[in-house]
């Protein structure tokens, strides 16, 4: 897998109040930030307004006071509904040699909360996106069951649903730190992770209409794309959790996330996540399967290959500053990023401005949900000399997430998944923000 270098602009007026030299109460800050707010805007080139509609909008002439005239009608949108010209965050799209077979990235340091736009949800695709029209699509579960059974897209929306949200994250997420910091931004290093609410059926409810026998103990999930996707799953765990979505945010689930239905696993590694699911078969051993034989696997500093490697680690990074942006000056900042575990909820974040020498605790943003991301906060103070900014996670298993020289000394430099390094930025003294070692 191959990623790309990226230039990202920097959003340095979210979260920033410059010093200018001088001391700053509450009453200053407030004034700094609409200081620097204004600065940023006047520094932009000439033409206020973009020149062609970014993707998922349209481009409106703006008036030079919009309290002097209406503004747009009501369903101008066509229905649907647009997001503003001025908002620019699109999935980066991977450097691969064609598209079909290729994955787009998630712009992490874009997004102020802690759920991703179903249109900023990262991709990963191994033929392509297929159309499949619901009205003709069908899961079929078969195999060790008492009665195999065919559902239709209408026979599935019947049955008890529920919604949850979870992360879902590439197992090649951060897979270019391996070999130490290489990638500029956040979204090339870390933009294979994003979090959705999902609707669907849990798999237990198709598992009691076709009735289970005793030895089932493998699910071969098999998806209709023209790589035919398919993984072996645990009966355990797609007893325990796993769900057959085909909603995402609201409304249906678009094309490149699995449109009619996926498969949904929370916690494991994205490639078992399958996408327009269209069968379950049921055995008592894995298929060994290409995705998770020749890939999916990792080959251990003793030979042998790890495989079956599902829960995808606690994991942390710092999103704002991140990679490829630059501070506009000394002053008081709002670090900020996101945490995550598949093995559980997070049970605190903490970080470092000194290159690891000390630790402070994060606060989150709100209570942390299981197998969720989760928005961490730090109040920082820049003084204009050269720093290192790190995050660490813990879930509430215990784990601690491990620096890259621990992960290197366990899995040696064959490894190519399932990467949760310790992330860590260097902010120079002229302020730009670059892929550091941790």
């Amino acid at each position: 897998m191959n990623r790309p270098e990226v230039t990202q602009a920097c959003p340095c007026q979210d979260g920033m109040h410059p010093a200018r030299g001088q001391r700053m109460g509450r009453r200053g800050l407030l004034f700094a930030a609409g200081s620097a707010a204004g600065a940023a805007v006047t520094a932009r080139p000439a033409a206020a307004a973009p020149q062609a509609a970014p993707a998922g909008s349209i481009l409106f002439d703006v008036p030079a006071d919009p309290t002097k005239e209406p503004g747009r009608a009501a369903g101008d949108d066509g229905g649907y509904g647009t997001r503003s010209q001025f908002e620019r965050a699109v999935r980066l799209l991977a450097n691969n040699p064609n598209n079909y077979t290729s994955w787009t990235f998630t712009p992490l340091a874009d997004m102020p909360g802690n759920l991703t736009p179903s249109g900023l949800h990262y991709e990963r695709h191994h033929n392509g996106i297929p159309t499949i029209d619901p009205a003709q699509h069908n899961l079929v579960v078969h195999g060790l069951v008492d009665a195999p059974k065919r559902f239709s897209m209408a026979d599935i929306r019947r049955m008890p649903s529920i919604t949850r949200r979870h992360f879902i994250e590439c197992s090649g997420n951060t897979l270019t730190e391996w070999a130490g910091p290489k990638v500029k931004s956040v979204q090339a290093s870390h933009g294979l992770v994003s979090t959705s609410d999902w609707t669907g059926v849990p798999f237990a409810e198709f598992a009691r209409q076709v009735g289970l026998k005793p030895e089932g103990s493998w699910v071969l999930a098999e998806g209709a794309d023209g790589a035919v996707m398919t993984r072996s799953i645990p009966m355990e765990k797609m007893m325990r959790d796993a769900m057959i979505a085909y909603g995402q945010n609201g409304e249906a689930i678009r094309p490149e996330q699995g449109y009619p239905i996926r498969l949904l696993l929370p916690g494991y590694e994205g490639n078992t996540h399958i996408k327009w699911l269209h069968s379950l078969q049921v055995s008592n051993v894995p298929f060994m399967s290409r995705e998770e034989t020749s890939k999916y696997t990792d080959l251990m500093p003793n030979g042998q290959a790890w495989k079956f490697v599902f829960e995808m680690d606690a994991k942390s990074v710092v999103t704002f500053p991140s990679g490829d942006m630059r501070l506009p000056g000394p002053g008081a900042y709002e670090i900020t990023g996101l945490a995550w575990s598949g093995r559980g909820r997070v049970a605190k974040v903490e970080v470092s401005t000194d290159g690891g020498k000390s630790w402070q605790a994060a606060e989150l943003d709100g209570t942390a949900q299981p197998i969720c991301t989760v928005r961490f906060k730090l109040q920082w103070r820049w003084d204009g000399s050269p720093a290192t900014i790190l995050s660490r996670c813990t879930d509430d298993t215990g784990y601690a997430q491990p620096t890259r020289a621990q992960l290197v000394a366990e899995r040696g430099l064959n490894a190519v998944y399932h990467y949760n390094g310790i992330q860590a930025w260097g902010v120079t003294a002229d302020g730009s923000v670059i892929n550091a070692p941790a």
